[in-house]
């Protein structure tokens, strides 16, 4: 009686049930890395802004105070870019010669906005407000990392949910006093399970099952 399969099919079939699934656990790990590259999520990448603004000068070197150009950080749902003005009340004495700041200047006299581009940007449907952070302990260190030490500004953390998720499952990991909130060079105290603990109810943080919930953060 003829045969039907050649007797290398079963080798062949034998592979196949090996093969296929390791191809798939490899793809699925090549689009879980992807998806968590910083390609995809621009962690660490420098965005070119019309000027190159220094956090390292301004802040690390001249001691600026955050709210100084992020006027509504503590107190709206955004952060907020300088006006042009804020940036004038210093440098229409000092460099006001520059090349480099030809767009400031050029901006004031035009009164048109200078065209920042942002850095940290979270999705459309993510809801993330500034006041409410910053008043329960939430260091902008934190999201933002060492920005003093920037000598042009990239996004320090991946911005993704699990990264949103660590914090408001175990927010005593990461509150620090309110004072201390706007000092980028704060460390941690060797306590700081204790300290954040007593800050939760200090700055009556939500229980962790109402921080999971989808609509504290999406809307």
């Amino acid at each position: 009686m003829p045969r039907t399969f050649h007797p290398a099919t079963n080798a062949i079939a034998r592979g196949s049930a090996v093969a296929v699934p390791l191809v798939v656990l490899v793809l699925v790990c090549a689009a879980y890395a992807w998806q968590r590259s910083s390609y995809i999520n621009q962690q660490e990448v420098i965005i070119e802004q019309p000027i190159p603004f220094s956090h390292k000068h301004h802040v690390g070197g001249l001691g600026i105070d955050c709210r100084y150009c992020h006027t509504s950080t503590d107190t709206s749902q955004f952060a907020g870019v300088p006006p042009t003005k804020t940036c004038m009340s210093c440098h229409s004495q000092l460099y006001n010669g520059s090349d480099m700041l030809k767009p400031v200047r050029d901006s004031w006299a035009m009164n048109k906005p200078i065209e920042w581009n942002r850095v940290h940007n979270t999705p459309h449907y993510v809801l993330f407000p500034h006041d409410i952070h910053v008043a329960k302990g939430v260091g902008c260190s934190s999201c933002h990392g060492a920005v003093q030490d920037m000598s042009l500004t990239f996004q320090n953390a991946s911005l993704q949910m699990q990264w949103c998720l660590n914090c408001h499952r175990e927010p005593e990991k990461y509150l620090r006093p309110r004072e201390e909130v706007f000092n980028g060079y704060y460390v941690p105290p060797v306590n700081q399970m204790e300290l954040g603990a007593q800050l939760v109810k200090d700055y009556h943080i939500r229980p962790r099952q109402k921080l999971e919930s989808c609509s504290t953060c999406h809307y």
